[in-house]
C-alpha cells in the first residue's frame, strides 16, 4: 500500500511511504515481518529523495505484460508552486517497474526503471575497470554535452577507509550538483547546494538529502538517469532510490566520478547517451 504525506518525508517535505501486507478489498493487514520497520516514528519510502510524490501505478497494458509500472510526480510542495519554470511547473519520473522482495526475512519494495527507455540510448560506451582517487573525468568518454546521460556504475571501497564517492555534474558557470556514496555512515546522498538557482525557496537546497543504504553487498551498484533539470538513482538494483530536482543556470555539460578520504574501485561501468523525447 502506497501512502503520499505531506509534510513528513524523510528529507522534508512531501514523500510516499509505503506498507506490505494483504488487502482482501475491504480491509488492510500488515505483514507481520514488515511490522518492525513502520511502528513509532519509523517508516520505509519509496524514493528518499526529495522530488517524487503522489505517484500512479497500472498494470496489464498489454494484459500480458504483468509488470506493476509507476511514475511519480517530481516535485515537492515545500517549492512546488515557485520554482524558476515557464509554461507549466514540474514533471513526472521516469516510469519505473515495482518489484516486491524478500531481503533479509523482510519484504522491500525495489524500483526498477522501464525497459523501453533503452530506446532512448544513442552513444554507448563500456566503461574499463579502474582504480579512483580523486577524479576521473568523463566527459569526453561518453560524450556527454546536452545534460541527457544514463550511467551504470560498479563500484568496490576501499576496505575499512572512509570513502565517499560517486558522479558530480558541472558547468561552465562553476555550478556543480553531486550524487554518490558515504561508505562511513552507509548513506547515499543528493547535494544540489551549489547546482544553480536557489533563491525561490529557503526550503529547496539548504542541505544534502540522505538515504541509508538497504544493501549489504561489498559491491555498490549506481544506476543513474540525468536529465536537464533532474537525478534519479537506482542504487543496489533499486533497493535504494533517490529522485531530486534542481535548475543550473547553464546546462550541465562535465560529469565526472570523484572519490574522496579513500580510493574506490570502478569495477564496470556503461554510459548512454539519451536523445530527448520532446518533439
Amino acid at each position: 500500500m502506497l501512502l503520499s504525506i505531506n509534510p513528513g518525508g524523510p528529507n522534508g517535505g512531501s514523500a510516499t511511504q509505503y506498507f506490505v501486507g494483504h488487502f482482501d478489498g475491504k480491509k488492510f493487514t500488515l505483514d507481520d515481518s514488515f511490522a518492525p520497520d513502520v511502528t513509532g516514528e519509523k517508516a520505509v519510502w519509496l524514493d528518499y529523495g526529495r522530488d517524487n510524490y503522489a505517484g500512479v501505478t497500472w498494470s496489464d497494458i498489454p494484459k500480458t505484460d504483468a509488470r506493476r509500472l509507476f511514475m511519480g510526480w517530481m516535485s515537492n510542495w515545500d517549492y512546488a508552486t515557485v520554482v524558476p519554470t515557464g509554461v507549466w511547473r514540474s514533471a513526472m519520473t521516469l516510469p519505473r517497474v515495482l518489484i516486491l522482495k524478500k531481503t533479509n526475512e523482510r519484504y522491500r519494495l525495489f524500483s526498477r526503471p522501464a525497459g523501453e527507455l533503452k530506446t532512448l540510448r544513442t552513444a554507448s560506451q563500456k566503461l574499463e575497470s579502474t582504480e579512483i582517487s580523486g577524479t576521473l573525468d568523463l566527459t569526453q568518454q561518453t560524450g556527454f554535452s546536452n545534460g541527457l546521460l544514463e550511467l551504470t556504475l560498479d563500484f568496490e571501497p576501499e576496505d575499512g577507509a572512509p570513502t565517499d564517492f560517486g558522479v558530480e555534474l558541472s558547468n561552465p558557470k562553476g555550478e556543480r550538483y553531486r550524487i554518490g556514496y558515504d561508505a562511513a555512515s552507509r548513506q547515499f546522498y543528493s547535494d544540489r547546494t551549489k547546482a544553480g538557482d536557489a533563491s525561490f525557496s529557503k526550503k529547496f537546497a539548504k542541505k544534502t538529502h540522505f538515504a541509508t543504504r538497504l544493501s549489504t553487498d561489498k559491491t555498490v551498484r549506481f544506476h543513474l538517469f540525468f536529465d536537464v533539470a533532474s537525478a534519479e538513482l537506482f542504487a543496489d538494483d533499486g533497493a535504494t532510490v533517490l529522485t531530486d530536482i534542481f535548475f543550473p543556470d547553464e546546462i550541465f555539460s562535465s560529469v565526472k566520478i570523484y572519490s574522496e578520504k579513500g580510493k574506490v574501485r570502478l569495477i564496470a561501468g556503461e554510459s548512454h547517451v539519451l536523445k530527448s523525447i520532446w518533439r
